[in-house]
């Protein structure tokens, strides 16, 4: 058996959402699971986040799924539907509606409805993607509030720039937030995991964590321990061979790396095509037998290399971790040019999946 495998630790992910009821304390919690959750397994993570009180998804695809799988909890539509043909089955399956844009609005209200349907009103404070401009809020609000088949719930809205833990916009999407909804009443959502961690004035009544309770820092930079999150994915592999190379041997495709000196280097079972960066640089950290040891050549489709040097003893089978505890993801992905986020979205079907309640720490 190929031993490139995912272990998905399931108490760590609760751990993660203890630390946001500690951080966010008297808050309702929407875990965002959207993408698969964040590439864990999308009824997996549901299921053992069951203390939640509610979750957040991209679409009704993704709303379907979980409840097929018998998860009755509140779950929201976190972009709206797309086509009104989708509102039926909202209705039908008892879904709650982030509501974005004007024509979305006048569609949803021009749509025969059997209610009581709850719906969000998303506000644009600043980050120009998604949400109502600030002056027309309290319009559209009215409008929701006022039709029979609606419960408007609350508005929220998405900050651009909170994982950065001072920058000025956030204070300025914070304000331009409270003057558009001082007078509305309804719920407030603001805080992603930034937010929820960096930003306490932003907790209002309904925080949705998502990197975080996936034990990822959501900060530039920044790092899950130092937030006291717990890695729930391990990317683990082993050594396939291991070759003596000699001083000018080129490694990998392209000839990008050449061996300084005689050396062993070993050949570790996975790439790209298992979900690990094409671009991570050579020097990026891979564990063998639990030592750092440093990425060199191209990162091909179903392997990778790695200088041996300080490991002159290690073996074919070896174990090999490429992210998780022990090597934190933020890291990885920083010599690859991206973030934590689309490396645990990006591991690829085929991929054998291990699910644990051991936590490691």
């Amino acid at each position: 058996m190929r031993p490139t495998r995912v272990s998905i630790d399931l108490n760590a992910l609760r751990h993660n959402l203890q630390q946001v009821r500690r951080a966010a304390p008297g808050c309702r919690v929407m875990a965002a699971i959207k993408a698969n959750g964040y590439g864990h397994g999308l009824i997996r993570v549901a299921h053992a986040l069951d203390d939640s009180d509610g979750f957040g998804v991209a679409c009704l695809d993704e709303a379907l799924q979980l409840r097929e799988a018998g998860i009755t909890a509140p779950i929201t539509l976190l972009e709206g539907f797309f086509d009104p043909t989708e509102i039926p089955l909202i209705e039908r399956h008892r879904l709650e509606l982030v509501l974005h844009h004007p024509e979305q609005i006048a569609t949803l209200l021009q749509t025969p409805l059997g209610g009581p349907l709850r719906v969000w009103l998303k506000i644009d404070s600043g980050m120009h993607r998604l949400g109502v401009s600030p002056e027309q809020a309290a319009l559209y609000w009215q409008q929701l509030k006022a039709h029979p088949a609606l419960e408007a719930v609350g508005q929220m809205t998405h900050l651009a720039c909170a994982d950065e833990r001072d920058h000025p916009s956030t204070w300025r999407q914070l304000e331009r937030f409270a003057q558009a909804t001082g007078d509305l009443g309804g719920e407030k959502s603001i805080a992603n995991s930034a937010a929820i961690l960096g930003w306490p004035t932003s907790h209002a009544e309904v925080v949705r964590p998502g990197i975080m309770l996936y034990g990822v820092s959501p900060f530039v930079h920044g790092r899950a321990a130092d937030e006291q999150l717990r890695p729930v994915m391990g990317f683990h592999s082993a050594l396939i061979a291991v070759k003596r190379m000699q001083k000018g041997d080129a490694i990998g495709y392209g000839d990008t790396w050449v061996c300084p000196e005689e050396m062993p280097v070993g050949v570790v079972a996975a790439g790209y095509g298992d979900g690990y960066p094409r671009h991570a640089v050579s020097g990026t950290p891979v564990l063998v037998n639990g030592k750092r040891v440093p990425l060199i050549g191209r990162v091909s489709m179903d392997m990778l290399t790695v200088d041996l040097r300080s490991q002159p003893d290690a073996r074919i089978g070896d174990p090999v971790l490429l992210w998780g505890s022990g090597l934190p993801v933020e890291e990885v992905a920083e010599s690859a040019g991206t973030i934590g986020y689309e490396l645990l979205c990006s591991v690829t079907p085929r991929v054998r999946v291990e699910v644990t309640t051991k936590t490691t720490i």
